[in-house]
């Protein structure tokens, strides 16, 4: 062991090849029973919390950094003499299980959005597929993007983690913070969510006359922890776009739609007048899908974005074989990269409606997914997988996976079901890559075995799938709801679901979706972030204020920290308390609704001043004050 920090090289300086790791004794390993029993809890833990967060808010929280510091103190406490390689297995495992989560809830969903039903089965088939096929495509480049590109692939976010492991002394007052999250978290879900929903969360004006807008804070702790791990800048770049949708497009057609005359209708709904639309009905019928056409150009504009890097690593790709180990661990590559081609045969045969459709259906999810598996390993190098544009890569898969199947003639809703499933193959695997090697680099790193890591991993995407399936079929009467402030945004899956339907139908509202994609061109010739804006246009204003208000909170710790240390030191338990958050807004959400499903429990609602923006108000206050006396009151050890 080369002491309490890593080595210099770990960063750069020497060829990957001759980079000497933290630990440096190859025979000893990180797996046991015990190892394995901490990666598949904390793999179902956040799954199940990434695919609820993630519905519920459009974003996703990466599990590499929280992962590491409770896989440290769990296994500091039951398998301690694995060390710094249990830990790192750990770690990789809670990155696998948030990693199909974070790839799955952007297009499975939209199942259930046009209409149809989810089976488990279809589910678990392509997520398996996905995962397996991902990863393997991922290990044909690992020695490539891993070893030879060490200290030009930066690998923003395995560095911190390798960081976090190598410092796990210090994982005390982390899962302190992590706790302390937790329990604000879940006392507020319970009271507010479906346990025993007496208290109302969300501060409501809306304006329906001469102005017509909507503004709303939902006080949410999730979404509030949510805004201090992602910062100001994507905070205030989401809100921009809330108050662009609200207080300016919104407001506009509300004033331009009473002029019209009684007999026009909405596009949507020929039972109601364009002029007597409220803001839901606008935000509903109009404004909802010029953000969809923000976020299709924001999509289409990424992917072109990365010809150059597709490429590049195309070309690498080719020579990578000739840089890979032989030995067990290509055994193994092999039969995990053959295992997702046959169970994703399976489930092409399984989800389609002929065999023509199974074959062509896929051969295009093949190409795609082995195509944007190796983009996005590269783009993990440079950006980490909290920034990684899957929804981008998705989005282009989609359209060209769609126009073929209009192409072949499959337009009705039971071939859309079954497009939308081998995009969700396509999706998973892309999630996985980002993932897969952001884990390997860490093992790289630390000197741990990239064959345990490769096998942990896919043992937590496995069960990823059957978690993230699980949820997403339990609350599929919660997901169909739609209307004003439904329980899930589902911003993504509603973007895929509405271009799905709308191509191959020939029902797309092109004049609102081409309106969409202007002001997303202007954005592009502004240099300004199209996804973020879009997605802040298309989320509730509810949503993207209460990320705001977590990103203040952030901006307050740092403003108030007396030394430089003293706010390193606050900005990290401060991430750890909202992983909590987190954690803890997301994990008795779920439980919640799935006892509400089940007729375990009954909420009544609350009533009187409970019910009132007075009681949102003082929930707010409750929450922000919190959250923040403990991450102010910290300071860095001595």
């Amino acid at each position: 062991m080369s002491g309490k920090k890593l080595p210099k090289e770990a960063y750069g300086g020497v060829q990957g090849k001759d980079y000497v790791p933290y630990i440096t004794d190859k025979t000893r390993t990180g797996i046991n029973g015990a190892v394995l029993v901490i990666g598949i809890l904390l793999a179902v833990i956040f799954a199940a919390s990434t695919a609820y967060s993630g519905m519920k808010a459009g974003l996703t929280v990466a599990a590499g950094i929280p992962g590491s510091i409770i896989g440290s103190a769990l296994v500091a406490a039951v398998a301690s003499k694995k060390g710094i390689l249990g830990k790192n297995l750990v770690q990789g495992m809670a990155s696998g299980g948030e990693s199909v989560a974070s790839g799955m809830i952007f297009v499975l969903p939209a199942v259930i959005l046009i209409g149809s039903k989810i089976s488990f089965l279809e589910g678990i088939l392509v997520g398996f597929g996905g995962v397996l096929f991902g990863i393997g495509i991922a290990s044909l480049v690992h020695n490539y993007l891993i070893v030879e590109e060490h200290g030009k692939l930066m690998y923003p976010e395995s560095m911190a983690i390798s960081e976090t492991l190598v410092a796990s002394d210090a994982g005390g007052d982390s899962i302190k913070f992590m706790g302390i999250g937790f329990g604000i978290g879940g006392i507020l879900t319970v009271l507010t969510g479906s346990f025993l929903n007496i208290a109302n969360n969300v501060y409501s004006v809306i304006g329906d006359k001469f102005y017509k807008y909507k503004f709303e804070i939902e006080v949410n702790p999730l979404l509030l922890g949510i805004g201090f791990i992602v910062g100001l800048e994507v905070a205030l770049t989401m809100f921009a776009g809330a108050l662009l949708a609200n207080f300016a497009v919104m407001p506009l057609i509300g004033y331009f739609a009473e002029l019209a005359g009684p007999s026009a209708v909405v596009w949507n709904n020929t039972s109601l007048a364009v002029a007597n639309m409220d803001v839901n009905a606008i935000g509903g019928s109009y404004v909802k899908y010029i953000g969809a056409g923000m976020m299709l150009c924001g999509g289409i504009i990424g992917a072109i974005r990365l010809i150059p890097t597709i490429i590049s690593s195309v070309k690498e790709t080719m020579n990578a074989r000739k840089s890979s180990s032989n030995g067990d661990s290509s055994k193994i590559q092999g039969l995990i990269l053959l295992g997702g081609i046959i169970i994703a045969l399976i489930a092409a045969f399984k989800i389609s409606n002929s065999i023509t459709m199974a074959a062509v259906g896929i051969i295009i999810s093949i190409i795609l997914a082995a195509l944007f598996v190796i983009v996005a390993g590269r783009l993990t190098g440079t950006i980490g997988t909290s920034n990684l544009p899957v929804s981008g890569m998705t989005i282009a898969s989609l359209v060209i996976a769609t126009l073929v199947f209009v192409i072949m003639g499959w337009t009705t809703q039971a071939d859309n079901r079954s497009l939308l499933l081998f995009a969700t193959f396509i999706v998973v695997a892309i999630a996985m890559a980002g993932g897969y090697t952001q884990s390997q680099k860490v093992t790289y790193i630390i000197g741990g075995n990239k064959t345990e890591m490769q096998k942990c991993f896919a043992l937590a995407g496995i069960v990823g799938v059957v978690i993230v399936v699980g949820t997403i079929v339990l609350l599929s009467s919660q997901l169909a709801i739609t209307g004003d402030n439904p329980p899930f945004a589902l911003p993504q899956a509603n973007l895929m679901s509405t271009l799905t339907s709308g191509i191959t139908s020939g029902q797309l509202p092109w004049v609102m979706i081409i309106v969409g994609v202007a002001m997303a061109l202007v954005l592009f010739f502004l240099n300004l972030p199209i996804m973020t804006i879009a997605i802040g246009f298309y989320l509730p204003i509810s949503t993207t204020t209460i990320i705001l208000i977590g990103a203040l909170i952030r901006v307050y710790v740092e403003k108030m920290a007396k030394n430089k240390e003293d706010r390193t030191a606050q900005v990290s338990n401060g991430v750890s308390l909202s992983s909590g958050l987190v954690a803890g807004g997301s994990i008795i959400g779920l439980v919640g609704i799935v006892l509400q499903i089940t007729g375990v429990i009954k909420g009544a609602g609350p009533s009187g001043f409970a019910a009132g923006n007075g009681m949102a108000l003082l929930l707010l206050v409750f929450l922000v004050v919190l959250t923040t006396i403990p991450i102010v009151k910290s300071k860095a050890k001595k």
